[in-house]
Order: C-alpha cells, then sequence, then structure tokens
C-alpha cells in the first residue's frame, strides 16, 4: 500500500509525543481518495473490545472495557484509553490489552455489582481512580489524566507514579495552587509545549489553566444562567457568549485540543458548537456549528446533524477532538454517533451514522454509539473511544494497491487487489463496462445464461441469490430464495463483444452488496465490502 505524507505543522509537537493534544496527522483530504460525494474513503474496524460492558486484560479483539472515554499515544506507538467505568488506566500494544494505571483487580464493587473508584497516588499497580475521562501527554512522556468523579487532574510520570497535580477530590470552583483549587468533573485535558495544562472544568462551564509551578487560574467567566430542575429547585446551567475570553461563556465543554500556534479548540458540548481559544489575543470565537438557543429550562440547546458551511452545521454533543497536519479538526460528535471534520470552513462526515450500531464497514455503512474521543496515530489511522460500544475502532483510510497507474487504461480492485481480465474493461457512456466471468468469479459466482422470453439472460448465482441481467436491455434483478424479487432501474445495459459478456460493474456490484467508487485520476472503480468483520 502507498505510504500517507506525514506532515508536521507544529512547533508544538515537534518534541512532543503523539496525543490527544497533538498536530501531527495524515494529511487526510489532500492524501486520501474521495468518494463520489466528497467524503473520504475509509474502512472502520475494531482494534480493541469485545463490546461487553466488563473489564478484561488479554488479546485486544477479546479484551472488555467499560465506556471508555480518551485515548492517547504514546512515542512507543502503544495507545494509552482511560476505561472511565473500570476507573483504571489500559494500555493497547502488540496485540494486547493491558492495566496501565489503577490496580489490577476490582477492590470495590457497588450494589450493582461494578466497580468503585478512589483518589489514591503512589504505584500505578496501586493508584486508585474515579471515572478518569480525558488523557494528554507532554513532551517527555507523562500523562495527564481529568479524574472527573475526583474532580481532580492527575499525573501519571514516566517511573509509573501517579500524583495529583491540582484538586482534592472535593466538588468546587476555587482559583489556587495544587490542592487548594477545586474542579466540578473535569473531562478533558491538553498540554502545551511549555508543560502548561488546560482543563476542561465541565460542570463548571470553564476553561482552567494549571500553570507549571501548580497555579490553577480561570480563563472564562462563569455562567449564572438559571434554571428549574423541578418545581421549587432552580440550579446553574451553562450559556453562551463569544467575545473577550475573559467573558467568554461555555456549555459543559468537554473537548480539547492545541494546535499548531498553540491555541486551544473546544468542544462546547452543551451549545453543540466547536469554539476556538485565541490565547494571546484572549478571545473567543465559534468556528463551527449554529448559534445555541434555549428553550426555557433547559439545560442544553438543542443539537441536531447537518454537514456543509462550518456555521451552518450541526453537531450534537461533540466531545474529544484531534487536530491533524493539514490543518483539520477531527470531532468525535457523540450523539450523532459519528465522525466528523472540519476543514477549510467545510463540516463533513468521515464514519458514522445518526443511528446507534457497532458495524465494522466502510465510511458511513459503519456504525458507533457515543463516541467520545478522537485521535490519529503516527500510522495514519484515526482511533475512536467508541464508548457506548465499550470498543476502541480504527479508521483506515483507503489506498489503492502500490502498481495501480494513473490514467488509462480503466482498472478494477476489489479491496486491495486488482482484479485481473481477460479482456480490457470498457467506458461506455460514462459507465464502466467489465466481462461479466471474471468479475464474477472474483466474488464467488456462477455465470449461467439462459433464454427468457426469447431474450438472453446472464444470471450471477451464489447460494440462494440470484443476479439476472438481460442483454441489450436495462436494468437489473435479484432473486433469492423465499423473498420477493427486487427490480432495479439501470442506465447501462450489458452488451457481447467478441464473445464476452460486458456488463456494468456499479450495478452488478451494488447487487451483492458492494460499496462502488470511481477513481478519475487512477481510472479506477474500486469495489469494497459495505460491512464486514476483522
Amino acid at each position: 500500500m502507498k505510504p500517507f505524507k506525514y506532515i508536521l505543522v507544529s512547533s508544538i509537537v515537534a518534541t512532543a509525543v503523539l496525543g490527544s493534544s497533538s498536530a501531527w496527522a495524515a494529511g487526510l483530504s489532500s492524501d486520501a481518495l474521495l468518494t463520489n460525494s466528497g467524503q473520504i474513503l475509509a474502512d472502520v474496524t475494531t482494534l480493541a473490545g469485545t463490546g461487553d460492558f466488563d473489564e478484561k486484560d488479554g488479546a485486544a479483539r477479546s479484551a472488555a472495557f467499560r465506556s471508555p472515554g480518551s485515548m492517547v499515544q504514546l512515542s512507543d506507538g502503544s495507545i494509552v484509553v482511560a476505561d472511565t467505568r473500570n476507573h483504571v488506566i489500559r494500555r493497547i500494544a502488540d496485540g494486547k490489552v493491558t492495566t496501565f494505571a489503577g490496580p489490577d483487580v476490582v477492590v470495590k464493587t457497588n450494589s450493582q455489582g461494578f466497580p468503585m473508584g478512589g483518589l489514591l497516588n503512589g504505584k500505578s499497580s496501586e493508584s486508585f481512580f474515579n471515572e478518569p475521562a480525558g488523557l494528554a501527554a507532554d513532551a517527555k512522556g507523562n500523562i495527564y489524566v481529568a479524574d472527573s468523579a475526583n474532580n481532580a487532574v492527575r499525573m501519571i510520570a514516566t517511573n509509573g507514579q501517579v500524583t495529583t497535580l491540582a484538586g482534592n477530590g472535593v466538588i468546587g470552583s476555587k482559583d489556587g495552587k495544587g490542592s487548594e483549587a477545586r474542579f466540578n468533573h473535569p473531562t478533558s485535558v491538553a498540554v502545551d509545549a511549555d508543560g502548561t495544562v488546560y482543563v476542561a472544568d465541565s460542570l463548571n462551564h470553564v476553561i482552567r489553566k494549571i500553570a507549571t509551578d501548580g497555579l490553577v487560574s480561570t480563563l472564562n467567566a462563569s455562567s449564572n444562567r438559571v434554571i428549574q430542575i423541578r418545581p421549587g429547585t432552580a440550579s446553574f446551567a451553562g450559556d453562551f457568549l463569544d467575545g473577550n475570553l475573559a467573558a467568554a461563556k461555555f456549555n459543559e465543554p468537554s473537548g480539547l485540543v492545541l494546535d499548531s500556534k498553540g491555541n486551544l479548540y473546544v468542544s462546547d458540548t452543551g451549545n453543540h458548537r466547536i469554539r476556538y481559544i485565541d490565547l494571546k489575543a484572549g478571545t473567543v470565537t465559534t468556528v463551527a456549528g449554529t448559534t445555541p438557543t434555549y428553550e426555557k429550562n433547559e439545560l442544553y440547546a438543542g443539537g441536531d446533524f447537518k454537514d456543509g458551511d462550518a456555521l451552518q452545521a450541526r453537531f450534537d454533543f461533540p466531545k474529544g477532538l484531534t487536530v491533524t497536519s493539514e490543518g483539520g479538526l477531527l470531532i468525535a460528535d457523540s450523539l450523532n454517533h459519528s465522525i466528523r471534520y472540519l476543514r477549510n470552513g467545510k463540516v463533513s462526515t468521515i464514519a458514522g451514522t445518526i443511528q446507534t450500531g457497532e458495524t465494522d464497514g466502510v465510511e458511513q455503512a459503519a456504525q458507533f454509539y457515543n463516541p467520545t474521543d478522537v485521535l490519529v496515530t503516527a500510522q495514519g489511522n484515526i482511533i475512536v473511544a467508541d464508548s457506548s460500544n465499550n470498543k476502541i475502532r480504527k479508521i483506515t483510510p483507503y489506498q489503492l494497491p502500490n502498481d495501480i497507474a494513473k490514467g488509462q487504461p480503466i482498472k478494477v480492485v476489489n479491496d486491495s487487489h486488482v482484479i485481473t481480465f481477460d479482456a480490457q474493461p470498457e467506458n461506455v457512456d460514462g459507465r464502466t463496462m467489465v466481462p461479466v466471468r471474471a468479475i464474477s468469479e472474483t466474488f464467488g459466482y456462477e455465470v449461467k445464461y439462459v433464454e427468457q422470453a426469447g431474450e438472453s439472460v446472464v444470471q450471477l448465482i451464489k447460494g440462494d441469490v440470484t443476479v439476472e441481467l438481460t442483454i441489450g436491455q436495462t436494468g437489473v434483478k435479484r432473486k433469492q430464495v423465499g423473498k420477493a424479487d427486487i427490480n432495479q432501474t439501470t442506465d447501462a445495459a450489458p452488451y457481447v463483444k467478441q464473445d464476452r459478456t460486458y456488463v456494468p460493474v456499479r450495478f452488478f456490484a451494488e447487487q451483492i452488496g458492494l460499496d462502488v467508487q470511481w477513481d478519475v485520476a487512477h481510472q479506477t472503480a474500486i469495489l469494497r465490502t459495505k460491512t464486514f468483520v476483522k
């Protein structure tokens, strides 16, 4: 396969390891192939996890997680995962999942039999966390943890020692040094090149800063919007305001990432917007999402789904973020169950649909369930914390085989393999026509020729499925035992040339459940299995 190009766009990450705050990634739009609708071609597979709500180390595909929340990649290529509801930090390396920090065995369970967290520093194997949610790494390889239910920010040093950087387990909103500070459910962290840590203090609706001397400060204004939770009971809720950073307001921010300039992108989750903090200028602007509106006594603005112009795009509780080398922003759009991409003022969908599921497959044939974080590995793969599926998923940008040349003649590939024909495929009125026997045998179909009502019909048979095409006539019929026939209208008819029958590759492939794309530059039809398990 052709390697992706890697473009280092940030001086910040030149000396830092890869992670959720990195800006090193494959140039998705410039390097990747695109579908007919402009979507990046990609395959979604499961990297780790069975999908069971459980805790189990071992082989990656046999391991089990409980609502994995965030990830970071270390310099050795391993992926560290905040296994939120198991209250531990896990590590994926060499095809195996191990416990990286936190107890190896469940020490205490609640009334439902699920693990309970705690707050304890010390050796990584003896430390305790409580719903760790966000991860980031600094230039030395130290890992920072938004330990959400402990209302603290923790650090796992390279020597395996766990310490508390700020907060002490008590809910509150207070600046100060180290344990004097108070947080309320922090869910994301990002680390600058100089070691400054930024924190999405979600239920305080603010962004906090932890200086290298441990001093915690608040960057934006607290919300004073009050709602009635129930008759006689009121509560503060998040709000929205762009402009001067000190006066800006957020609603449960839960995703942070630093860009190449050292500024912050923020998933303003309750406002369903992506915001940008220019730290030097001291300003906050909206870069994607529409203006939020609140119904009376609603905690959150209304979410929705829409691609297109960034300021007209719609999200539904966006969370984890990653910056790519080409300056784009990958977004885990949690309640739209999809991975979105913001670049050059446009939002597109990389993979997933608004329907929940755990199907592996191509682009929008794949399904997620509440993805909460996204990162890009050094290998150019997109890794997703698929929280409610209890899995870690992998999105691999599709690439053509190495030996595919640009331009004519016409080629056809099945996933990553070139299909060999005994006669050259042809382009007829914009439709790729291929010899039927080679394409059929590639996918395990038997070819038969029959006469029906005086017409010559090609039958492609596999098991109880028969696909019929009539020579000289448009249309495809799919017959399956015990089911009604399915007729599809086509605008290309099979024909016979030099004793070979040519059929339209798109309509044949779609009838047997394949995704079909056309790459103009290489004059290549790309056939891929829509859904699969690897």
